[in-house]
C-alpha cells in the first residue's frame, strides 16, 4: 500500500475555489489513535470558517479541513484495545477528514449504528457531538420542556429537534422557506415558523400559551439575541453554537436578571479528548439506541466526490440543502 493519499487541502484563505485536490503522506496513528480508511466525509460550516481563515485548526491538528468521518480501521496506535482493525467505526476529529485516510482518538470513535450505512454515519459525528454537549450538558434540556431550534432545517437543526422530540421534549423551530418548515415537522417538530414572514417570537408566545421556551438552540446570533431572550421562560437557558449575524449585539440584561436566565454556549473542536470521549459514551448509551430503532435518522441532502468540495462548499454557504452535506471518499 502506498504511503501517499489524495486529499483537499485550503490553499489559501477565501472562496470555495481555494480548496484544491493534492497528495500528502498519510497520517501514523499516535498512541491512543487508529488510522480509518475514509470512505465519507461530513461538510461542516466549521470548515467553511476555516476555509475562509476564521478558523484555525487549534495545535497539533490537521491542517486539512473535515471533522468527521466515517470508514474502516486499518491500523491501531499502541494502548488501543476498544477496537480492532477492520471495524467500521465513525469518528468526531480535529481536522484532516478530507482525505482518503484520517488518524482519530479512539475515544472519539463510535460504532456504525446497526441497520446505518458508512454515508449515514458520517452524518453523525459533529453535529450529534454538538447537539448533545450543548442541549443536555449546557443546557439541561428535560422531557416535558419546551425547545425553539433555529435553523431547523440545517444539519444542526435536523439533529437537534430529532434527538429533543425523541427524547420528550416539544419542539418548534425557524426556517427559511416553506419546504424548509415541511420538513422540520416531518421530523419532530411541533411548530415551524417560516421566518422570512412570520415573527418567531410572536410564535414561540402562542405554542407556550405565554410562558416561552425553556431552551433556545441559536446558531445565527446577532439580533437574534434580544428576540431569542424574550421567547425564554423563567429559569430558561440560551445556547449559542455559532452567530452567522455576527457575535456583537448590545443586550439588556434587566430581563436575564428578572427572569433568571442562563446564557452560554461552547465550540467542540479544541476541547480535551477526554471531553469529547464523555461525550461520545453518551451518545452511545442513550442516542445511539434511538439511531438504531429508526426514531432518528440522519438527513442526508447532497453527496458529492471528494474532488468537488468546492461544489459542497458552496452548496453549505447558500444554505438551500435540507440536512447534512457529505464528501464520497
Amino acid at each position: 500500500m502506498s504511503n501517499i493519499m489524495n486529499c483537499i487541502e485550503i490553499t489559501e484563505p477565501g472562496a470555495p475555489e481555494v480548496l484544491k485536490e493534492t497528495s500528502r503522506p498519510m497520517p501514523t496513528p499516535s498512541a491512543g489513535e487508529v488510522l480509518i480508511k475514509v470512505v465519507v466525509a461530513g461538510v461542516n460550516r466549521p470548515d467553511v470558517l476555516q476555509r475562509q481563515g476564521g478558523y484555525p485548526p487549534p495545535p497539533g491538528a490537521s491542517d486539512l479541513p473535515g471533522l468527521e468521518i466515517a470508514g474502516e480501521i486499518i491500523a491501531l496506535g499502541e494502548d488501543v484495545d476498544s477496537f480492532a482493525i477492520g471495524d467500521e467505526v465513525c469518528a468526531l476529529v480535529t481536522g484532516g477528514g478530507y482525505a482518503e485516510y484520517c488518524s482519530a482518538p479512539a475515544l472519539q470513535c463510535l460504532p456504525v449504528p446497526k441497520g446505518l450505512s458508512l454515508f449515514e454515519a458520517a452524518a453523525l459525528p459533529e453535529t450529534f457531538f454538538t447537539v448533545w454537549t450543548n442541549l443536555y450538558q449546557r443546557a439541561n434540556l428535560q422531557a416535558g420542556e419546551t425547545l425553539l431550534v433555529h435553523g431547523g432545517s440545517s444539519g444542526i437543526g435536523t439533529t437537534a429537534l430529532q434527538m429533543a422530540s425523541a427524547l420528550g421534549a416539544r419542539v418548534i423551530t425557524t426556517a427559511g422557506n416553506a419546504e424548509k418548515c415541511d420538513a422540520c415537522l416531518q421530523l419532530g417538530a411541533e411548530r415551524t415558523v417560516n421566518y422570512k414572514e412570520e415573527d418567531y417570537v410572536e410564535a414561540v408566545k402562542e405554542f407556550t400559551d405565554g410562558k416561552g421556551v425553556n431552551v433556545v438552540l441559536d446558531m445565527v446570533g446577532g439580533d437574534y439575541l434580544p428576540k431569542n431572550i424574550k421567547c425564554l421562560a423563567q429559569d430558561g437557558r440560551h445556547v449559542n453554537i455559532a452567530f452567522l449575524q455576527g457575535s456583537k449585539v448590545e443586550l439588556n440584561f434587566m430581563p436575564i436578571m428578572l427572569k433568571r436566565l442562563t446564557l452560554t454556549g461552547s465550540t467542540l473542536r479544541a476541547r480535551p479528548v477526554e471531553v469529547k470521549a464523555q461525550i461520545a459514551e453518551e451518545l452511545k448509551e442513550t442516542v445511539w439506541p434511538l439511531l438504531e430503532s429508526g426514531k432518528i435518522k440522519p438527513v442526508i441532502h447532497s453527496v458529492f466526490p471528494l474532488s468537488k468540495a468546492s461544489e459542497a462548499h458552496k452548496l453549505m454557504e447558500s444554505s438551500q440543502h435540507i440536512g447534512k452535506i457529505l464528501l464520497e471518499v
